[in-house]
């Protein structure tokens, strides 16, 4: 997938990921096309997975080369694996075309090949590259292709919608009518072009196949291949198929956000079952029917696959929604009350506050409003100054603050990589002296968002702090035209929840 570039130890992490899922099959690339995907075969070799099968991936013997002298069928050979995938074109424009070979001469580089890896004992799994557009153009000589495979010996054939371009109701009349023709295991490879490789994969599934090809969270070329969190779950839990185990399932949410950790790209909200906003609840009437029935507004319970619901909190918020915070912080109000914290929600959600992303910020709002909160301290001013100090150097950064706790002032400066890094230093150094808990948490994420771009140099930000301890991560949010301002209030609110959520007593 364009970006995204794993390591060999990324690989190595993947791999156990996965056989801790319990997958049939882990495919661990073509040790022919480059060093790494060598180099992982050898590691792979003293140590394997467990429970899972690895997969060497390459393809037939060229068109000009003996299969004993193929250098591609070597390095699979080399590569130790007990099964070896291997792509066969079954589009006749491909063999024309790419291989610029004749039709004949493809059926016997498949029959060749597949013999040749059988007479190794190994497991043979053929993936007939572009089968769906093949067998729409030229359906008597795909079915030849597929079918060379399966005299030659192959295990399993697995038809590929390689362009991403089929429907599923075209890749369910296909299956069908292919299945009959193949005695062995059938299997589907799409790809996500159109959108529909979760759909053509569920399809093939309905039509006969029992071998499943997908990647964690759906990486791979162009748009993607099939998403294997969404395939298992919905073999599992919408066809009744067996896949996985009930508790491998409980870690599927953690699998996909780590492969995502391991990729270096963001975790996406709204991916199905896996995404923090697969069970996340916005909406007031929304929020009403869940904490009355949660099957109004959720196809499966969110732990079945290890994520969890989310009441979210916005201007559509009504009062079903903080009761809800309100249960989970255990805080209990009038009906007054809530209502102004409602009002007030909606006027800060105006002016750019987003406390979705902030439940931390918005139950010290809450706290406030009810008369709960502890004020741990009181700003007395900050300075920030960042200063150059020659051509070649990196800017430096120093901020004071001046804070009060209780009849204590206290005056602490603070260098740091930037504007918030010495702001950060700078409080929590004036303040682990009262409330040592502080040294326990850290910042994990900073995020900064414009809110009005037409307005330039001049438009207002929102910041969200991330920060943890031992226990919890929490989340903050401050809103300014000043960038520092906003950062202020966010690393205010992070350290105030953490004193609050340890239950510290103000000064």
């Amino acid at each position: 997938m364009e970006g995204i570039s794993f390591s060999l130890a990324d690989r190595l992490e993947i791999v156990r990921l996965l056989d801790m899922l319990g997958v049939d099959y882990i495919e661990g690339g073509f040790p022919h096309s480059n060093p790494k995907d060598k180099e992982f075969f050898e590691e792979i070799r003293k140590k394997g997975p467990q429970n899972s099968k690895m997969v060497a991936f390459g393809s037939t013997r060229k068109a000009r080369n003996k299969v004993e002298e193929d250098p591609g069928l070597a390095a699979l050979l080399s590569a130790g694996t007990p099964a070896i995938c291997v792509v066969a074109k079954s589009w006749d424009l491909h063999v024309r075309e790419v291989l610029k070979t004749g039709l004949d001469e493809n059926l016997r580089m498949i029959d060749q090949t597949v013999r040749y890896l059988k007479k190794h004992k190994l497991e043979v799994i053929l993936d007939a590259e572009h089968f769906f557009d093949g067998y729409k153009a030229n359906p008597e000589y795909a079915v030849k292709t597929i079918g060379a495979g399966v005299e030659a010996g192959a295990d399993q054939i697995v038809l590929c919608d390689t362009n991403g371009g089929s429907l599923p109701f075209e890749v369910e009349k296909i299956v069908a009518t292919v299945k009959p023709l193949v005695p062995v295991v059938l299997g589907i490879h799409a790809h996500n072009d159109s959108g529909c490789a979760v759909a053509n994969t569920l399809a093939a599934v309905n039509a006969g196949a029992r071998h499943v090809q997908g990647t964690i969270n759906g990486f791979g070329e162009r748009c993607g291949n099939a998403d294997l969190c969404a395939v298992t779950a919905g073999l599992a839990f919408k066809m009744d198929m067996k896949v996985l185990t009930p508790p491998a399932f409980k870690r599927l949410t953690e699998v996909s956000r780590a492969v995502s950790e391991l990729a270096n790209l963001p975790p996406q909200p709204g991916q199905p079952y896996v995404g923090a906003s697969a069970f996340s609840h916005k909406g007031g009437l929304h929020i009403h029917a869940v904490s009355q029935n949660p099957k109004t507004y959720e196809h499966i319970n969110p732990e079945m696959v290890g994520n969890e619901r989310r009441v979210l909190l916005s201007e559509l918020s009504g009062q079903a929604t903080v009761l809800k915070k309100f249960e989970r912080m255990k805080i209990s109000t009038d009906k007054e009350t809530m209502q102004r914290i409602l009002q007030e929600l909606q006027k800060l959600e105006n002016q750019g506050y987003q406390f979705e992303a902030a439940e931390a910020s918005f139950e010290l709002l809450a706290r406030g409003q009810i008369g709960t909160r502890n004020r741990y301290f009181e700003l007395e001013g900050f300075r920030v100054i960042v200063e150059r100090r020659n051509t070649d150097g990196l800017p430096v950064t120093e901020a004071t603050v001046k804070v009060r706790v209780g009849a204590n002032r206290m005056l602490m400066a603070s260098e740091g990589d930037g504007p918030v890094d010495a702001l950060n230093g700078a409080l929590r150094g004036a303040l682990e002296r009262f409330y040592p808990q502080i040294s326990e948490m850290h910042l994990v994420d900073y995020k900064v968002r414009v809110i009005n771009p037409r307005a330039a140099t001049a438009a207002r930000v929102r910041v969200n702090i991330s920060s943890r301890d031992a226990r919890n991560v929490w989340s903050t949010i401050g809103v300014s035209e000043n960038l520092i301002e906003a950062s202020w209030q966010a690393l205010v609110d992070s350290i105030e929840y953490k004193l609050t959520k340890d239950g510290v007593p103000s000064r």
